[in-house]
């Protein structure tokens, strides 16, 4: 995605004591996309045309992002190795497209067995595969916060689980910050200094967006 505006800061969450359990995470991916899908299908033909806040996308330009991250991640899970399926295209039927694209990624990160496969994430590194787990939840965190973007930018509100939330903090502290942050095409901003809030609050805070987009 387009880098988000925004200053580096530090934030005053607490320190993860543990990360996610790994079957667990395939469970919070599921809400997370099943939830996203549920907010995108409240767009409008008119919301198409709204800005976001990933900066320089509308949501047409977002909708075609997320589409076309769950079709490579369901590829990457089934075994391919194609650049194919990660290609973003514009659909005439942008909404369902998501729809359909989120419930058949669900549908494969829920067979048996998925644990123990591994991803070819090309956005990522294209010469390596990652651990199943680890692929989960870089998309896991994705889809948290597309929920909330796309939530901000049609007017409707997002709402998850405290365990949901603590497993998504504890990978967003992962997330390298530094200069990486900076550079062309990078998935996120550089942390945005922020104090209270809600645990999604923080989140978004330390990926770069502001709790508070609009203003």
């Amino acid at each position: 995605m387009p880098i988000n505006e925004g200053n580096a800061g530090d934030l005053d969450a607490p320190a993860p004591t543990r990360r996610p359990p790994e079957a667990a995470l395939v469970a919070w991916d599921a809400e997370a996309v099943r939830t996203s899908a549920e907010i995108v299908m409240q767009a409008t033909a008119a919301d198409l045309a709204r800005r976001t806040p990933c900066a320089g996308w509308l949501l047409r330009d977002l909708l075609a992002h997320m589409t076309a991250q769950h079709r490579g991640f369901t590829a990457a899970a089934e075994g391919q190795t194609s650049l194919t399926p990660w290609q973003v295209r514009f659909e005439d039927e942008p909404v369902e497209a998501y729809r359909s694209a989120a419930a058949y990624l669900r549908e494969v990160f829920a067979r048996p067995g998925i644990l123990e496969r591994r991803f070819f994430l090309p956005e990522i590194a294209a010469d390596r595969t990652f651990p199943a787990a680890q692929a989960i939840g870089f998309h896991f965190l994705d889809y948290v916060v597309h929920s909330w973007d796309v939530a901000k930018t049609v007017g409707a509100t997002v709402q998850f689980a405290p365990d949901l939330l603590d497993a998504a903090l504890t990978i967003a502290k992962a997330v390298p910050g530094g200069s990486a942050r900076l550079a062309p095409g990078a998935a996120f901003a550089p942390a945005l200094p922020w104090r209270g809030g809600s645990q999604l609050d923080t989140i978004l805070a330390l990926l770069g967006r502001s709790p508070t987009w609009p203003q």
